[in-house]
């Protein structure tokens, strides 16, 4: 069976390589991701709907793969690219990358030169691609199709990638002497998370803080949120571009006007903020990576973060009724958002990120100062 592969940019650019996951062909904007840890997290998070990912470093599948690590169901993740297809050699491990990603329908292509395609997105930015993955190929179809992609902006994936129903969720975080999730054991707020691509960490820290959460799909009313009585009300992250999710914004700023505790991460942060006024903006490459230092503008403290994303709130259009909490120290953009009067705050990175450090999981304890100070 032929196993070669391909990936095409649309701006002409072709390499060759191996296939290690599914045969097929996938297009999708072509990002590249420096963390150096985490491959199962980021193969895993519906963030990265209809994106090729590329993982800047060059031994990936070394850990192999285990069923405790997933963040989703699915991936969802457009494609893979990396450098080289380690052996795999952990004691978590239950599977090889490579039988994963065939499992869960992943495209993916190994053996090319990572390094010459960042530089590329570096200088170009984010490029739509297309993988063309053990079968038979036509360079210029692949660039054909790659060209066919129109990118990310102005795509609702959240709607593509939320739930389909409402469930509840009560597993704590992960305990290393048992290679096991704790249990909730404490009841103290009542959370309603809506769900526009979350990832199973978040919602166990949550779980950890002594939170019961109900999931809600992303088009959930307000007013079915608000019967519930919820203390509090959690905004996921999640893939697309956030102004085309104007559904939950609209109920985002009627749930924030009842004066309910909220929190959002990534896309439900952007969507907390288009939702107080604010506007976002397509970044050249996004942040995608386990190493990102952002600045608290309040205590001055410096964090590395985990990072995900492709679109960032448009300083210049924040409005009054919002404070700037956060900011990059890579380009300057917002990390972080306050509201002036409303209990209702949101953060642009990952405070779960599993392959990066724990500097940013406070947040999660804000959250729940602010529901115990709540009337």
């Amino acid at each position: 069976m032929d196993r070669s592969a391909i990936l095409a940019l649309s701006d002409g650019s072709v390499f060759y390589g191996t296939a290690i996951g599914a045969d097929g062909v996938s297009s999708g904007e072509v990002v590249f991701n420096t963390a150096m840890t985490g491959y199962q997290e980021i193969i895993t998070d519906p963030s990265y709907a209809k994106q090729i990912v590329t993982l800047t470093y060059p031994h990936i599948g070394s850990v192999g793969i285990n069923d405790l690590d997933d963040e989703s169901r699915l991936g969802f993740l457009a494609g893979l690219v990396i450098r080289n297809s380690s052996p795999c050699s952990n004691w978590r491990a239950t599977q090889r990358l490579s039988d994963f990603l065939g499992e869960r329908g992943v495209i993916a292509i190994a053996d090319i030169d990572t390094r010459r395609l960042t530089r590329i997105l570096r200088q170009k930015g984010s490029l739509s691609g297309c993988i063309y993955a053990g079968q038979n190929f036509s360079v210029d179809a692949a660039i054909s199709n790659a060209k066919k992609f129109s990118g990310l902006e102005n795509l609702d994936l959240a709607k593509e990638v939320t739930c389909s129903g409402p469930y509840k969720w009560a597993e704590g975080v992960w305990s290393a002497t048992k290679n096991e999730f704790d249990a909730n054991g404490r009841s103290k707020h009542q959370v309603v998370a809506i769900d526009f691509g979350i990832k199973r960490n978040i919602l166990r820290l949550l779980s950890d803080r002594g939170c019961e959460v109900e999931v809600v799909p992303a088009s959930t009313k307000a007013g079915d949120i608000l019967a519930k009585s919820p203390d509090g009300v959690f905004l996921s992250n999640g893939p697309g571009d956030p102004k085309a999710c104007d559904y939950a914004v609209e109920e985002v700023a009627k749930i924030a006007a009842s004066g309910i505790p909220i929190f959002g991460i990534c896309l439900g942060y952007q969507i907390l903020a288009l939702a107080f006024g604010a506007r976002t903006m397509k970044m050249k490459f996004g942040h995608h990576g386990a190493n990102h230092p952002v600045k608290d503008l309040i205590s001055k403290r410096v964090m590395i973060t985990s990072q995900n994303h492709g679109f960032a709130v448009d300083e210049s259009n924040v409005g009054d009724d919002l404070v700037v909490t956060h900011k990059s120290l890579f380009d300057g953009t917002i990390q972080g958002i306050k509201h002036r009067k409303l209990p209702a705050f949101g953060f642009q990175g990952h405070p779960e990120g599993s392959p990066g450090p724990h500097d940013i999981h406070a947040l999660f304890d804000k959250f729940e100062t602010l529901m115990n100070e709540a009337p």
